[in-house]
């Protein structure tokens, strides 16, 4: 069943990165194709990604890490791959973003 299929998926995608679902269900959003960096990892910090390696401001997007009380973390480093938490203080949005580790910049 297409539902069972989903789910199950879905606790792959979090037992890979080792995030414990709790209190909220927040979105994955695959944030893959673009480069990344972060501005610490911590309550306050924020993640930016963009379409080309230099950052310029008309193709970089940023996102203040969100942290609720609930996570253990915030930021969740695994094999090639890092999901962040992401507030983009738009709409009320929150979503999980994975990133791919080899697009990661200082």
């Amino acid at each position: 069943m297409i539902f069972d299929d989903y789910f199950a998926l879905q606790k792959q995608v979090h037992d890979f990165f080792g995030y414990q679902e709790d209190w909220v269900t927040i979105p994955l959003v695959d944030h893959r194709e673009y480069f990344w960096r972060l501005d610490g990892e911590g309550r306050g910090n924020a993640v930016e990604y963009a379409d080309t390696e230099e950052f310029v401001d008309e193709s970089t997007y940023s996102a203040e890490i969100y942290t609720q009380r609930f996570l253990t973390k915030w930021v969740y480093r695994a094999d090639g791959y890092t999901l962040i938490c992401m507030n983009p203080e738009t709409d009320g949005n929150r979503w999980l973003g994975i990133f791919d580790n080899d697009l990661e910049r200082p």
